[in-house]
């Protein structure tokens, strides 16, 4: 006979915490996930593939709004800059294609002229003393720079006589004004430098030393080859508003690259102070450095790595905004660059009036206040020389190329 097993009784303290634990203890128990929410299981989330196409696009997103936001902040660099320079009279020319004063005839001359007018405290902010020529001849793709003496002694009209680095100053008095020149102290500069070196001048550019200094800074700096005839280099200290010497510049012979402060004490330093060396010709060394200069920053102008650079060039907008003066319009001033932007500095002669194809066109003369100055070798008024050699380099002989023989 058989006996069935007493099933085992639950106490009270056996029973389960729950009736959901009670119910999970049944035979057929099952799981219904919609039954309560505190029964729901969490399901883990798909793992998200890496997406090229997505990462291509929203990159391009980015790239895209970086461009537009570093072209905005140079465009309002151009745009504010031009402004000062050209006036909206300026800016809407652009508009338009133009054709340069003088690209006509063949001949594109600049009138450029450097002052302190950025040095309050300089005596004699006023008075040019870097006046240079630029010429474009714009049939055989060359052209010319030339030096003026600050101390050529020159005939201003209705003023008597007096210094060269003088007439700006004048003109900007008397409120000078005459057809065919710019108004006040460039345009009777103009009508001096057009009349006794006989050549005609479509443009000028006044800028004061600021604009050498921000320019080479901007550009990161500029490369010079520094040739004196002392060994030592050159070298010409400039006293302090303490009166201290510090060395204006200090250059041995060789290739420097020189950051903004160094460039401009080149283009100024004449090594007239005690102690300098390296300017055996002074006023002329000077001058020299300047054309070498200009030519470098016209190299680093026109180089990819300055056009491609934002930076770059907001800062140089910003060293001529503020620094710059011309009658060119904004559309003049693109047009001048497409036409010298290709001219490699082989083919633009740098000279000065001091060694004209090995001769000296100068000789020195003390004006009646007893001033040392400069006049034509032919004497005071005598422009002859000068202006024969004005011409040639305006209009230089073209080279021959020999055709070289097919051997048959």
């Amino acid at each position: 006979m058989m006996h069935r097993k007493k099933a085992k009784s639950v106490t009270r303290n056996e029973r389960p915490a729950n009736l959901l634990d009670l119910n999970r203890s049944l035979p057929n128990y099952t799981y219904h996930p919609g039954a309560s929410p505190a029964m729901k299981r969490v399901a883990e989330p798909p793992k998200r593939r890496f997406s090229w196409k997505k990462f291509a696009k929203w990159s391009g997103v980015s790239i895209g709004i970086g461009v537009l936001l570093v072209g905005g902040w140079v465009g309002w660099k151009l745009l504010h800059n031009e402004l000062k320079i050209f006036g909206w009279k300026g800016i809407i020319s652009i508009v338009k294609p133009v054709k340069l004063k003088g690209e006509d005839t063949g001949h594109v001359t600049i009138l450029l002229a450097g002052n302190s007018a950025d040095d309050p405290g300089h005596n004699g902010a006023d008075l040019t003393d870097s006046i240079m020529l630029i010429s474009l001849n714009t049939t055989t793709k060359t052209g010319f720079m030339l030096s003026v003496p600050r101390d050529l002694y020159v005939t201003i009209p209705n003023l008597g006589s007096g210094k060269i680095n003088e007439v700006y100053e004048d003109g900007e008095r008397t409120k000078f004004s005459q057809p065919g020149y710019a108004a006040d102290g460039m345009g009777l500069l103009e009508e001096v430098v057009s009349q006794n070196f006989s050549i005609p001048i479509n443009y000028y550019g006044l800028v004061d030393y600021s604009a050498v200094r921000q320019a080479v800074d901007a550009l990161g700096g500029v490369q010079i080859n520094v040739q004196s005839t002392d060994p030592r280099g050159v070298y010409d200290p400039s006293p302090d508003l303490s009166n201290n010497y510090q060395p204006l510049v200090k250059l041995t012979n060789g290739v420097h690259t020189l950051n903004g402060t160094q460039a401009l004490g080149l283009a100024r330093a004449r090594g007239d102070a005690y102690g300098a060396y390296g300017y055996a010709q002074s006023d002329f060394t000077r001058t020299q450095y300047q054309r070498q200069v200009l030519l470098a920053i016209k190299d680093k102008v026109f180089s990819l790595g300055t056009l491609s650079n934002p930076v770059k060039l907001g800062n140089l907008f910003d060293s001529f905004g503020s620094n710059v003066k011309t009658d060119m319009t904004l559309a003049e001033v693109n047009r001048f660059y497409s036409l010298t932007k290709d001219i490699p500095n082989a083919k633009i002669a740098s000279a000065g009036l001091n060694n004209a194809n090995g001769k000296n066109l100068l000789a020195g003369y003390t004006t009646g206040s007893g001033q040392s100055a400069l006049v034509p070798q032919l004497g005071a008024d005598n422009y002859s020389d000068i202006q024969a050699f004005v011409n040639q380099l305006s209009n230089p002989p073209a080279t021959t190329q020999s055709t070289p023989t097919t051997k048959r």
